[in-house]
């Protein structure tokens, strides 16, 4: 009889034909979620325009995803390491798509901020889920790599929606950018084929024999045998608890990683929410106010994948912190007067280091939580960090209420990257909870491999 690890057999699998199909369904699905996500940037000048909404109003409205998301990243979070990812994932595509088509009928504020808010919670819920789906399968020496490319198609979905905002919006209305929303739920029958589901679920819950078929598409030297015992991940457990994020030395990483999590979403949404109305009255036109949100995902995908392959190599701990304090930097320098050229340079280095630190971070976060508490762990720190997401919105409306220069605004969204950077120096400072875990693989993401 042998006792297969299963992590180490994934951990040292290579790239192949499997893990191709993992990335290219999980990145599907979030360029969907990035896309019902982005799209309230795109129609807040239209919407203000056309329900006569005030700054604050419009500010209060972007924020119901953004509510609906931390309550769905705090409850699918935790639910999937029970239920299972594929179930949980299954139910917030249905739920982020099928809400966003419906919200292209609303007649008023009110019915918008309900769809908004529905969907939300398939957006928060969906995003911990497929980030720890990939994690899992991802062979270890390019495991942060390709987290960061698959988080990138949140970029994407955020160009779709500004590029097809352009498109169709002068012709069809804003209503026409969510009935786009309509395409994930028609290729929901193929992503229930082909998305696996979790081998650490499945072993907890006793299906070996799916789990041995799983093993062998994702390492196929593996040869299974009738009397393999295949084993848990170190420290997995049968019942998972919220209390473990604090156990085993975790509690100050865990606060640091909630901190760092709550500043940075709370400078993406602002940026996300008011780069084109701030653009739009400091005297863009509408549609090169939108090019100014392509701009910022379009850096915000090179911040990834570059982020990602920096963080195989010097850890991602690390590179997080650059990335915070070159954000901070870059937003900075935004509230100086600058040529077309430079402005456009400025912006795409802040979505590398805002949206970009975002993805980084939720890779960092899966890495650094035992497998059995991964989802929950990511859950919970994107859950904490919306309030920040709630706040930006609103921070971003009161600014414009006042009345003060764009540049006002853009050096408070930047005084969070300074708040984010010290976070994380205190995440790589404090050691006990990286050790507690007791391997290799809990340190050398965060601190760089040898």
């Amino acid at each position: 009889m042998r006792t297969i690890d299963v992590s180490a057999l994934l951990d040292g699998a290579c790239f192949n034909a499997f893990h191709r199909r993992v990335l290219f369904w999980c990145a599907l699905i979030i360029i969907f979620d990035g896309y019902d996500l982005v799209i309230y940037g795109v129609v807040l000048p239209a919407l203000m325009k056309g329900w006569g909404l005030t700054a604050l109003e419009a500010g209060l409205l972007g924020s119901c995803a953004l509510f609906g998301m931390m309550l769905g990243a705090l409850f699918f979070g935790p639910l999937s390491d029970r239920i299972g990812r594929r179930k949980t994932i299954m139910t917030c595509v249905i739920l982020f798509s099928g809400f966003t088509v419906i919200n292209g009928f609303a007649r008023n504020p009110v019915e918008f901020a309900l769809c908004r808010f529905i969907a939300g919670l398939g957006i928060g819920g969906v995003m911990p889920n497929v980030v720890a789906l990939m994690n899992e399968y991802a062979p270890r020496k390019i495991r942060s790599t390709l987290v960061a490319i698959m988080f990138s198609g949140y970029s994407i979905g955020g160009m779709l929606s500004a590029g097809l905002g352009i498109l169709l919006m002068p012709v069809w209305g804003w209503q026409a950018v969510f009935f786009v929303a309509l395409v994930p739920l028609l290729v929901l029958p193929l992503l229930v084929r082909q998305l696996p589901e979790s081998l650490n679920f499945l072993l907890r819950d006793g299906q070996v024999s799916r789990a041995q078929q799983l093993l062998c598409h994702a390492v196929p030297d593996y040869l299974p045998q009738p009397d393999d015992q295949l084993s848990l991940a170190k420290g997995q457990a049968s019942k998972v608890s919220i209390l473990q994020l604090f156990q085993e030395g975790r509690a100050v990483n865990t606060l640091m990683l909630w901190l760092a999590f709550f500043c940075c979403l709370l400078m993406v949404y602002a940026l996300s929410s008011w780069l084109p109305k701030l653009m739009n009255a400091a005297g863009y036109g509408l549609n090169s106010s939108l090019a100014f949100l392509l701009v910022l995902n379009f850096g915000a995908i090179f911040g990834a994948i570059g982020g990602g392959w920096l963080g195989d190599r010097i850890g991602l701990g690390r590179v997080l912190l650059a990335f915070f304090v070159m954000g901070a930097l870059a937003l900075s320098l935004l509230a100086l007067k600058s040529p077309l050229p430079v402005l456009y340079l400025l912006i795409g280095i802040a979505g590398a280091s805002t949206i970009g630190t975002q993805i980084l971070a939720n890779a960092c976060t899966v890495q650094f939580y035992p497998a059995h508490i991964r989802s929950t762990g990511l859950g919970w720190a994107m859950g904490i960090g919306r309030v920040g997401a709630i706040i930006g919105p609103l921070l971003g409306g009161a600014l414009h209420a006042a009345a003060l220069p764009i540049q006002a605004s853009f050096l408070a969204f930047a005084v969070p990257g300074v708040v984010g950077a010290a976070a994380i120096l205190a995440f790589l400072w404090y050691q006990p909870g990286r050790r507690s875990l007791g391997s290799a693989e809990a340190v050398e993401p965060l601190r760089g491999a040898s």
